[in-house]
């Protein structure tokens, strides 16, 4: 797995919330305490944590064993994370296979389009 996937499936689920915060689209959403703002702020937040694995993909290929293996567990824990939010727009014409691939799935052959 590269860095690449999570920057598509970021940049994905990005476009999606971004809007939402917009105030040019008539939104009052994302920056009160409501809780609807709320809710729109930890998806995001929770987003941007699930997408900040550049490090440890990049320290990868030195670790130890036993630290790679660590390493690979929490690359595959944030990748579902941002697999099973960008799958509720599964509908969406710029929705890709790759995010309903599974994180060991990546480095086989490209899913399908």
């Amino acid at each position: 797995m590269d860095v690449q996937h999570f920057e598509r499936i970021t940049a994905f689920i990005e476009a999606r919330l971004m809007p939402l915060f917009d105030a040019e689209t008539g939104s009052e959403r994302g920056f009160s305490m409501d809780d609807t703002s709320r809710a729109l702020r930890a998806l995001r937040n929770s987003v941007l944590e699930a997408s900040a694995v550049k490090g440890l993909i990049e320290q990868r290929a030195t670790a130890e064993p036993r630290v790679r293996t660590v390493i690979d567990q929490s690359v595959e824990h944030h990748w579902d994370v941002l697999r099973g939010i960008a799958r509720q727009w599964e509908d969406h014409a710029d929705f890709r296979r790759e995010f309903k691939r599974h994180a060991w799935e990546l480095d086989e052959a490209p899913a399908q389009a």
